[in-house]
């Protein structure tokens, strides 16, 4: 995990989260993750279509599933900035269980993007600054 910490989240497994395994689905996890980056933005007044008037679009993600969660599990999520460029930047997300177990670590690419001329734009320098 790079150093810097943006924050930590907690979300709870829920029964729609579980698979025929009885454990915490792949696409789920992903799902989570991505209620992770929602939460954190939201704490910085920001969301997914509105970061100082851009917008973000995920160019790739990475997933290293390493032990089973199950139903009611309260998972923490930490989130750390990785590479930031000119338009872009990566967040890593490890995922433990109320025990501290490891669960999952994940990466995302993520993209500042103009949704209306559908085309990438520059980081905006107010976001810049957290995650630098």
């Amino acid at each position: 995990m790079p150093d810097k910490n943006l924050t930590e989240v907690k979300v709870l497994v829920r029964i729609s989260d579980i698979n025929y395994g009885n454990h915490l689905g792949n696409d789920s996890l992903v799902s989570i993750i991505h209620e992770a980056r929602i939460l954190w933005l939201k704490s910085l007044n920001y969301s997914e279509l509105n970061i100082e008037g851009t917008g973000l679009i995920m160019s790739d993600l990475a997933v290293e599933y390493k032990n089973e969660s199950f139903y009611g599990d309260e998972l923490t999520i930490a989130i750390f900035a990785g590479e930031i460029s000119p338009v872009s930047f990566e967040l890593y997300y490890l995922i433990t269980n109320q025990d501290e177990k490891l669960i999952a670590k994940a990466k995302t690419g993520m993209v500042f993007f103009d949704y209306e001329l559908k085309k990438v734009t520059a980081i905006p320098v107010k976001i810049k600054e957290i995650l630098e």
